[in-house]
């Protein structure tokens, strides 16, 4: 962050400046975590589940040189600079939308069901071929996060990519206004948050509020597949672009002959047919978000030749898609960040088509499914319908983990895709779960685990890493 002075900052968020010199507080650094705060630093204290107010002594013994304060001034530890304000979350985002009319840097906002950390990773990484780019870090994608990836964004700073989480309407309005992007890419519709929205179409009018902030003249990227976007289009505003993407043709940014195999996907495009493009992740559906990096980067002029490199190359985010070693030399497909029905649909059936390891391609498919969150009163129906894209051979296994999961089990049983010997339930027993995994998981297994981030499942795959290390140490 460029620094600041503490008048200016003042001024900004309309807050009354309370220090000794305030013209010698110059701040390069913003925090809503005491723990976080280091020198130069600007304490945030938010209220919510316990107030942040009481920890600005500890911001200000790690460093923190001011803070907003909307509480009696007299409470504020001695030697903290203050900026009083009504509300410590508003003056954040009034201090981020004032620090983004400085860098001036162009905003790419994506937001989608699934898909959008992958699709921010790629787009980044393909405008840094050309731009000094700067993103959203982790799960800083929410009312706060959202401000601070915007005040850590470093002053020559060219585009600025942001993802943008939700869980009710008006939460997308809110960052599209504050953001105000030029450029608005939704990846995908699924089914997350139908506990609080009720429906699909409930949830691609709040995904839709992206366009809110969108500038004039700007682009709207989306799946032009996607009959819950397109029946819309009627009715989005007639002073932006609007580009679709999509794996068939009739779309305005397509892929051509896709080749998936287990650690990448091989695909070309209709913006340069004669150009072959890698991405080091499996599967269609990234295929998708790799058009949706693509679009991007042909609205900001670069080529699709330019950006080869780049996207062949991208790193993405912890713990979405990714292989690693496990124990006795299976192959674990860690996708334990998040899930919705569509996206567990999608990621199974591009694991299924896998080809299975071993010479003669003897090895096993093992599926360790947990809870998708937030689905409401169908989420049972929707947890079972999972079964839809499950394809079996004879030694594979079904490992489930949750109570949701229980209608999987059932449904699989009852109509017979597996044997009960093929598919455990371990309610909420995951030490029963990783203690199965480690007892019954063989040489050329191939692993999936996927659920949504609040089931844990990342234990299941530490402690599949972790027992693939002690192995190898009792075989050394």
């Amino acid at each position: 962050m460029k620094k600041l002075a503490l008048n200016e900052i003042a001024k900004a968020v309309q807050g009354q400046v309370q220090a000794e010199d305030p013209d010698a507080v110059l701040l390069d650094h913003v925090v809503f975590d005491a723990r976080q705060a280091q020198p130069g630093s600007l304490f945030v204290p938010l209220t919510g589940q316990r107030d942040g107010h009481d920890f600005a002594q500890q911001a200000l013994d790690n460093g923190a040189v001011a803070a907003f304060w909307s509480k009696d001034p007299a409470q504020a530890p001695a030697g903290l600079a203050l900026i009083q304000v009504p509300d410590t979350l508003a003056a954040l985002h009034d201090l981020a939308a004032y620090y983004l009319s400085l860098v001036q840097a162009k905003v790419v906002a994506i937001t989608g069901s699934s898909g959008k950390t992958t699709t921010k990773d790629m787009t980044a990484a393909c405008l840094s071929v050309a731009y000094r780019v700067h993103k959203t870090q982790g799960n800083y994608n929410n009312e706060i996060g959202l401000p601070i990836t915007i005040l850590e964004m470093p002053e020559e700073t060219e585009v600025l990519v942001l993802e943008m989480g939700m869980s009710n309407f008006g939460e997308i309005r809110e960052l599209s206004l504050l953001a105000q992007p030029d450029l608005a890419v939704i990846t995908m519709i699924g089914e997350d948050h139908l506990e609080f929205l009720k429906t699909k179409a409930n949830i691609a009018k709040a995904k839709l509020e992206i366009l809110d902030g969108l500038k004039e003249g700007g682009s709207f990227i989306y799946p032009g597949e996607e009959e819950l976007i397109t029946s819309q289009l009627g009715d989005i505003r007639e002073d932006i672009e609007t580009l679709s993407v999509g794996l068939t043709e009739n779309q305005d940014i397509y892929a051509l002959d896709i080749i998936v195999d287990q650690y990448q996907t091989q695909f070309s495009s209709n913006l340069s047919p004669t150009v072959q493009l890698t991405i080091p992740v499996s599967g269609r559906y990234n295929v998708v978000n790799a058009l949706d990096a693509c679009a991007v980067s042909y609205r900001l002029g670069l080529s699709i030749e330019q950006i080869q490199e780049a996207l062949a190359n991208f790193q993405m985010t912890a713990n979405r898609t990714a292989w690693i070693e496990g124990i006795n030399e299976s192959q674990v497909l860690d996708d334990t960040y998040n899930a919705s029905p569509s996206a567990m649909k999608a990621v199974i059936s591009n694991f299924v088509q896998v080809p299975r390891a071993g010479d003669a391609q003897q090895g096993r498919k093992l599926y360790v499914l947990a809870d998708m969150l937030e689905l409401g009163p169908d989420a049972g129906q929707l947890h079972a319908s999972v079964a839809d894209v499950l394809t079996l051979e004879d030694q594979d296994q079904v490992l489930l983990y949750g109570l949701e999961m229980e209608a999987l089990y059932e449904r699989l049983l009852a109509a017979g895709q597996a044997r009960p010997d093929q598919v455990h339930y371990f309610k909420e027993d995951k030490a029963a779960l990783i203690a199965w995994l480690e007892d019954h998981t063989r040489h050329y297994d191939q692993i999936l685990v996927k659920g949504s981030h609040g089931m844990g499942l990342l234990e299941v795959v530490e402690a599949l890493r972790r027992l693939d290390i002690e192995s190898q140490a009792k075989e050394d």
